[in-house]
């Protein structure tokens, strides 16, 4: 193994009703007022957005709500609450949703202190010093964002969508209550699981040094979601099952599964987040169709590790093997496996290969990923 720092300092209340103690968790951190920021109005419909609220007004703090946050965030969303935030003195940033709303609370918490355009720190020409704190209740587990420090967001001007990553985006505490992800959507469900492994499988296949340990700690949340995604999308109402599927998604992408290991990238997300940018498939979908494709074409590259994941999550022999059984494991649960299942045809590779070459500047995999690699890998998929 090499050497490393493991840190993180999220506090994670796992459980149900913990949404109601929310406030007894800011209010210790001395925080008088917040933005609550929430994507669609459903959280007022099922009453999810009022037991927040009343939890923090019970603390005596004030609440100042956001709504809109779209699955893709952009960034002009971002820009609007940042003005919001400044103007009316908010302390924290609260989180109540998926995914897209935690990244864009990591960006407003960053933005609000950083004394110019809040893009400049996606793209490099500034530093993340500072935040705001920020606390979450998470509605859908597979971003994994409510216990790191990384946050991603679409400029729908430039159509980029980058990362942000810096210590102080680390959530102060994150609740997940199974039960309040009772609904998502069957949709939602599987792109969730793709994201999922596809977090897991990034470092897994391309570091340089993966010991044995971090490779089983990313077999087991692969097992547990293909056997959790099953069970759930025929019992929707267990909470138990859900509750492993969430605890998947977070330790996938905590840090956890990198420990000890070096030298790798992450290029199924830099190759889907053109996906997102240009036709704003949702970002699980766009996995599920990049990864089998990337797989085919990565895998003589690292076959030793390949022979091992077909064995340890399908029990087959070979890397062909391993990479038909997630491909058919997807088409099975119904997420989409071919470009043409996101509407996407071969006229607009050039315009998706393009957007990849920029995006791996932002993932250190530029000269590593050529245009005539990206375009084969994509010909994988049509």
């Amino acid at each position: 193994m090499d050497n490393f720092t493991f840190y993180n300092p999220t506090r994670i209340e796992f459980g149900r009703d913990k949404e109601k103690l929310l406030g007894q968790y800011v209010a210790a951190d001395g925080i008088r007022k917040v933005m609550l920021c929430y994507g669609s109005d459903r959280i007022k419909r099922n009453g999810l957005f009022d037991t927040v609220a009343g939890s923090l007004g019970e603390k005596g703090i004030e609440v100042t709500e956001f709504g809109g946050v779209v699955s893709n965030p952009v960034i002009s969303t971002v820009r609007k609450a940042i003005e919001s935030v400044r103007a009316n003195g908010i302390e924290a940033i609260v989180s109540v949703g998926g995914g897209s709303v935690l990244d864009s609370a990591k960006a407003i918490a960053a933005g609000t202190l950083y004394d110019g355009d809040v893009w400049d720190l996606f793209i490099g020409k500034g530093v993340i010093e500072k935040a705001l704190p920020v606390y979450d209740v998470i509605t859908m587990a597979a971003s994994g964002s409510e216990m790191n420090p990384t946050g991603v967001v679409t400029n729908e001007e430039t159509r980029q969508k980058l990362f942000i990553a810096a210590e102080p985006l680390f959530p102060r505490v994150s609740v997940i209550n199974p039960a309040l992800m009772r609904s998502v959507t069957k949709d939602y469900l599987v792109y969730s699981a793709t994201d999922i492994i596809a977090h897991s499988i990034e470092g897994y296949f391309t570091a340089s040094v993966q010991p044995h340990f971090p490779s089983r700690i990313v077999e087991s949340v692969i097992n547990t979601v293909i056997e959790t995604t099953e069970i759930l999308l025929e019992n929707p109402e267990n909470d138990d099952v859900r509750g492993e599927f969430a605890w998947a998604a977070t330790m996938a992408l905590n840090g956890m599964t990198l420990t000890g290991t070096s030298g790798y990238s992450y290029p199924n997300h830099m190759i889907e987040h053109s996906f997102s940018a240009l036709y704003n498939v949702p970002h699980g979908a766009g996995l599920s169709v990049v990864m089998p494709a990337w797989m085919k074409w990565y895998s003589p590259k690292n076959p030793g590790q390949f022979e091992r994941f077909a064995k340890k999550i399908f029990g087959l022999s070979t890397p062909e093997e391993g990479i038909v059984a997630l491909e058919n494991w997807f088409n099975r649960i119904g997420t989409p496996t071919r470009l043409s299942q996101l509407g996407i045809g071969e006229k607009d590779l050039p315009a998706i290969v393009e957007n990849v070459l920029a995006n791996a500047q932002a993932f250190g995999l530029a000269g590593v990923y050529t245009g005539e690699i990206v375009t084969r890998i994509l010909e994988n998929a049509l």
